[in-house]
């Protein structure tokens, strides 16, 4: 849920081209983190685990600051008042949902997967934000993972690990073979730039989403080393955004809401350590690189990728942390 729009999801049907020089059209392949693919259209071996020997954007950008000892905002107790008995929730894990994996999944290529071109437009779930997008070309497969099989949002996510360039789409879909969506962004992982001032991306607060995503195999190595993405009800998010975010929505938050962009950290005083190990690299990241406000949902969801390998009764325990847990970094 985005821009402002509380319409009810709309299932986008949709239809892949299958691979080896056939037209024969097949539905999306359900993929997830745990399963180590090539992508069809490229020759190269580019799998999911090679972005983690990746610098994802250089160690002074916002995602990846050390937030632990920041000054609190002034309003903070105001802010978390307001939310306070919202329930921490990782929306994500292993298995299925409504018959699609739990969670944003993305994909990686080579620096010679063929660029497509992606045609922005208006449908049923959303607008046309092409005036705010990149243009392109996107070097992503046809048979690249959409986020909840082209339920919701409609995500897709893309690496090319050649490049060091991140491509993400916002409700997207495929028609004749090719790729459609409301809004596209690219950005470089080597540079601090941001989006141009009012324009969204992929995320409602022109993030980018890969980021701030939680993924299994970091936490299998025992530490997240960037902030996480997590979104907040309208009543609850100011309709305006501070630094990194770039753009704002029709929000109903007052004064005493957290703006797009802002984060919150764990306090350093919440005790984690009757938590399972998995959940406590988690909870550690929170502390130390905090949640960042991108996107319009339910209070507290954060965001991670979908893996076989989650235990999702181990994510549940995260349920008992609250937003009263919590404390808003100085923002402005």
């Amino acid at each position: 849920m985005r821009r402002g729009t509380f319409t009810l999801t709309v299932v986008i049907l949709f239809l892949l081209a299958a691979c080896n020089k056939t037209t024969t059209v097949t539905p999306a392949p359900i993929i997830d983190s745990g399963t180590i693919k090539q992508s069809l259209a490229t020759t190269c071996n580019a799998t999911l685990a090679d972005v983690d020997t990746m610098q994802i954007f250089p160690a002074n950008n916002s995602w990846n600051r050390d937030i632990s000892t920041a000054v609190i905002q002034s309003n903070s107790a105001q802010i978390i008042a307001r939310i306070s008995t919202s329930k921490l929730k990782a929306d994500f894990g292993s298995g299925l949902w409504l018959g699609a994996p739990i969670g944003i999944p993305f994909d990686v290529v080579c620096g010679s997967q063929p660029k497509v071109a992606v045609t922005f437009r208006a449908n049923a779930y959303d607008g046309n934000y092409g005036s705010e997008s990149d243009k392109g070309p996107y070097p992503i497969p046809l048979n690249a993972p959409i986020e909840g099989n082209g339920q919701g949002d409609s995500h897709v996510i893309v690496i090319d690990k050649g490049n060091n360039e991140l491509y993400e789409l916002y409700n997207a879909s495929i028609s004749n073979g090719q790729w459609q969506a409301s809004s596209g962004a690219i950005w470089s992982l080597k540079s601090n730039k941001l989006r141009p001032l009012g324009w969204t991306s992929a995320d409602a607060a022109g993030l980018p989403i890969f980021p701030g995503l939680v993924r299994y195999d970091e936490v299998l190595k025992g530490v997240i080393k960037h902030a996480i993405r997590f979104t907040l009800s309208s009543a609850n998010v100011r309709p305006t955004y501070v630094y990194p975010a770039r753009h704002k929505v029709n929000s109903t938050g007052g004064v005493n809401s957290l703006p797009f962009g802002a984060k919150m950290r764990l306090k350093a005083s919440f005790n984690i350590s009757g938590y399972p190990p998995h959940v406590r690299v988690i909870l550690t990241a929170m502390k130390k690189y905090g949640i960042i406000l991108a996107d319009i949902g339910t209070n507290m969801y954060f965001s991670g990728v979908p893996d076989s390998r989650w235990n999702n009764d181990e994510l549940q325990k995260i349920g008992t942390v609250t937003a009263a847990d919590f404390e808003v970094v100085k923002y402005n």
